[in-house]
């Protein structure tokens, strides 16, 4: 879990047994509770890179339970309609390490960080279950575990995003697709 850089830096702050403690904790496998707080979740990050290792994080978003775990050793989100950069679909069909962090900021605040492989299924039966989904993403946690809460701050979710897709409802359109830079660039949305 850690390589020399982790480690020098670990021994410069005499971390290193509270590291090696924490390193006891993670686990390849999602518990029934790991699964529980994913599934109250409508975001996280996640965290991807090139073939030539260059990173690129994004925000995954969605309703309470978008992201679910299938297995305890599968976990599935959709890919939503977006820009069309593609940036973490993309990275994952070159390089499919990813990261997730799943971050809970209210009343009882709590992280969970699932590292593992990725990869794109287009022709994944579960896929018809999700409304707005244009793609699934499994992943398959190497190293699944918790964080430190202690510096996320206190928030409240006043509203859900009026873009969330909803069964049997017409996807509600950003405007900056309208504008003139984009407009005549903009593929039709696939249903």
């Amino acid at each position: 879990m850690y390589h020399d850089g982790n480690r020098q830096l670990q021994d410069a702050f005499g971390s290193r047994a509270l590291a090696d403690r924490l390193a006891e904790l993670r686990r390849s496998q999602f518990t029934d509770d790991d699964a529980a707080f994913i599934a109250s979740q409508g975001f996280f990050f996640l965290a991807t890179a090139d073939a030539q290792g260059h990173p690129d994080c994004s925000f995954k978003g969605g309703p309470p339970s978008f992201a679910q775990v299938a297995a305890p050793d599968r976990l599935l989100f959709p890919d939503y309609d977006g820009n069309g950069m593609f940036k973490s679909l993309g990275n994952i069909a070159a390089n499919p390490w990813v990261g997730l962090l799943f971050i809970a900021m209210g009343e009882a605040p709590r992280r969970l960080r699932v590292n593992g492989t990725a990869r794109i299924l287009s022709e994944d039966p579960a896929m018809a279950s999700i409304p707005g989904a244009q793609l699934l993403i499994e992943v398959t946690p190497v190293d699944i575990f918790p964080n430190c809460p202690r510096y996320i701050p206190r928030t409240e979710m006043l509203q859900a995003s009026q873009y969330l897709p909803h069964d049997g409802v017409a996807p509600v359109e950003p405007v900056w697709k309208a504008f003139d830079v984009f407009k005549d660039v903009v593929p039709p949305r696939r249903r």
